[in-house]
């Protein structure tokens, strides 16, 4: 499998610090984005062990065909989902190992968007609103559904699209790595073609652009310069937040 990715950050324009964290490396297959919440240093610091944890775990979990699954994982599942797995548990258990060892980090967690592309597979892990696209054959398809608050009041037909977007309740997510004792992720694999386009991002990029537009960018331009236009046309519509984004073209299989 050939892959060709590229990733970018940005404070924005109204933020001096950058919370967002990301992951590339094309050995692995694995490419990740992190947006870190609890203010300053702590989701610096959240974002930044997320995506530590798993490019330093990842190599290991993926080696031991073996391992021992955790509980409550059905032996019979792919060995990749497995990993992803265990690596979700272990840096929730950092993050809250940290905070609890910081007064200062007591309130930081962060989401997590990991992709890892392998066995002509797409296998997705995510928690929070960062996000996973797929660009195929012209249609760009979110793949992730948002942990948030607005995002499960667009599912129960309470609230718009629209309203949605322009809700003060838009930032509230509902589900973050180190927040809670067991971190409640979604994991699932999707099928790759040649050809296949994955955008990971943080929300400073899908709140300030919306959907048609970033597909555009996507279509149009290979992955360093989707990332950086991408980057600059959140900046150009706001940039009221950091803007992390990763993009990951499947060239041949």
């Amino acid at each position: 499998m050939k892959i060709i990715s590229f990733g970018a950050t940005d404070p924005g324009k109204k933020r001096s610090n950058n919370e967002d964290a990301y992951l590339l490396n094309d050995t692995l297959g694995l490419y990740a984005v992190a947006d870190g919440i609890g203010g300053n240093e702590g989701g610096e610091v959240a974002s930044r062990i997320a995506v530590e944890t798993l490019e330093e775990a990842m190599p290991d979990l993926l080696g031991d065909a073996n391992r021992t699954p955790p509980s409550g994982v059905v032996m019979k599942a792919d060995p990749r989902l497995i990993a992803l797995r265990q690596v979700i548990t272990l840096s929730n258990r950092k993050l809250r190992q940290a905070r609890e060892q910081d007064p200062e980090l007591s309130g930081m967690g962060t989401t997590l968007t990991a992709l890892l592309l392998r066995n002509n597979q797409a296998y997705i892990a995510q928690i929070g609103d960062s996000r996973a696209y797929l660009l195929r054959s012209g249609e760009f398809t979110q793949l992730t559904s948002d942990h948030s608050y607005v995002a499960e009041q667009v599912a129960a037909s309470i609230l718009t699209l629209q309203q949605a977007r322009l809700s003060p309740y838009r930032h509230v997510i509902t589900r973050a790595l180190g927040i809670d004792e067991e971190a409640e992720a979604d994991f699932f694999a999707h099928a790759l073609k040649q050809g296949d386009r994955f955008l990971l991002c943080s929300d400073g990029l899908t709140e300030m652009v919306d959907d048609a537009e970033i597909g555009k960018i996507l279509a149009g331009s290979p992955p360093q310069e989707a990332a950086q236009k991408l980057v600059a046309a959140a900046n150009e519509q706001g940039g009221v937040d950091n803007i992390t984004v990763v993009v990951a073209w499947v060239t041949e299989i």
